[in-house]
């Protein structure tokens, strides 16, 4: 059988291809290597616990996943807008004053940054608020800690602060992620709720994948070689289209289309635990601003969405940057500085699972976004897509998904 289009790579960027084919009558047939749809937001149930495949979020701000999403559906659940910081033995405070004034006075003397950057930080919301998301991506492009610099943040809350609230959002502990994506995010969490969604982050993938027909998606299905006209599998089957789409991140594609894409990208590594009790009170992000110890970021899902645990026990989530080799050094590291946060009682937590993700986002070190929106026209009649042709967010992968379909249409037609 020959399709009119072939797409490879069940992740945002390739649902939103197919959902946009599908619309226009295309006949398609959507290849996926593994046992699921999502790509690289997927979650698993292990002993009663939702555990996304890596700690990750969704804003809501988000213009494309607005249009594409039924926000309801999924029961979006939000953490607390700001965040816990250890610095010094203690949690500090740092909530957002537009959203949680009062608790933001509070803040306001804190040891994470001085008051002149607490001010600067009104600055920068006001600056990355003015004009179109397109225009945040045509800001001059420098890496996200030089841009930092340059507004004049001091070191401390660089060191205490953003690097590890923007370390754990970019995967980039030294933050030279570029400024273009730096500006663009803090946009993005200037303009919407940070949430979970009821049923963990694969929710998202499954509402688009459930507007396309069962026999459109074939599971446990590899491709192993790409060429104009045709795709093989690793079965030795192959399947001919009038257009190919690789969907897959930036890694694969690199495998199935040659060096010229990027296949550059950062890892991280998840451990979940099962505790008696939530070892915070509030459903708010912790971040580690002492830059001591392997934990960067934790969060409790179960206290920001209760249907992420078994109802008689928290979900705890700490998230290490980069992949560390020896897996029991690690968890014994982790349980350390968890045991020395948060008490003796970190102890008794249950290890529940940890995930190595070695290609968790593209990376983007300038000059990656100096064209924020790279070609999805590969050769004649093959075509890529993902958040490595444009940015590294949910945003990016689901437009570059769009701009594909879009050119495949038009190059049908």
């Amino acid at each position: 059988m020959t399709y009119d289009v072939i797409i490879i790579g069940s992740g945002l960027a390739g649902l939103c291809c197919a959902i946009r084919l599908q619309q226009r009558g295309v006949r398609f047939l959507l290849l996926e290597t593994s046992d699921g749809v999502g790509g690289r937001i997927r979650t698993d149930f292990v002993d009663g616990f939702r555990l996304d495949r890596g700690f990750q979020v969704f804003l809501t701000s988000y213009p494309e996943a607005k249009k594409s999403l039924d926000y309801e559906a999924l029961q979006l659940r939000p953490l607390l807008p700001g965040a816990l910081v250890r610095q010094g033995g203690k949690f500090h405070l740092l909530a957002d004053p537009w959203r949680r004034p009062l608790a933001a006075m509070r803040s306001l003397f804190s040891p994470i940054g001085s008051l002149t950057d607490k001010l600067l930080v009104a600055q920068l919301r006001s600056r990355s608020l003015k004009g179109s998301v397109e225009d945040r991506f045509r800001d001059p492009e420098t890496t996200t800690l030089r841009a930092l610099q340059d507004f004049g943040f001091s070191t401390s809350i660089i060191d205490r602060f953003f690097r590890p609230f923007l370390g754990g959002i970019f995967l980039d502990p030294e933050l030279q992620t570029s400024s273009r994506m730096f500006h663009f995010v803090f946009r993005m969490f200037s303009l919407g709720s940070v949430c979970l969604p009821a049923e963990g982050m694969e929710a998202i993938p499954r509402q688009l994948a459930s507007a396309l027909p069962l026999s459109s998606i074939r599971l446990g299905a590899r491709v192993v070689r790409v060429q104009s006209g045709s795709v093989c599998l690793e079965s030795g089957e192959q399947l001919n289209a009038r257009a190919v789409v690789v969907a897959a991140d930036g890694a694969v594609a690199a495998q199935l289309l040659g060096d010229a894409i990027s296949s550059a990208g950062q890892g991280v590594t998840c451990l979940y635990f099962a505790a008696q009790s939530p070892p915070i009170e509030q459903p708010i992000l912790v971040l580690n601003g002492e830059r001591r110890g392997p934990v960067n970021n934790l969060c409790v899902p179960t206290l920001v969405a209760p249907s992420y645990g078994p109802g008689d026990a928290s979900l705890v989530s700490a998230t290490v940057l980069g992949i560390p080799k020896n897996a029991d050094r690690l968890l014994t590291e982790v349980r350390e500085q968890l045991g020395d946060w948060f008490g003796p009682a970190v102890k008794a937590w249950h290890h529940l699972r940890t995930y190595r993700i070695p290609y968790a986002l593209p990376r983007q070190i300038p000059p990656a976004l100096d064209t924020p929106e790279r070609s999805v026209r590969w050769q004649p009649g093959i075509y890529v897509c993902g958040d490595h042709r444009d940015n590294a967010s949910i945003q990016g992968a689901m437009v570059s998904g769009h701009r594909a379909a879009e050119a495949v249409l038009e190059d049908l037609s």
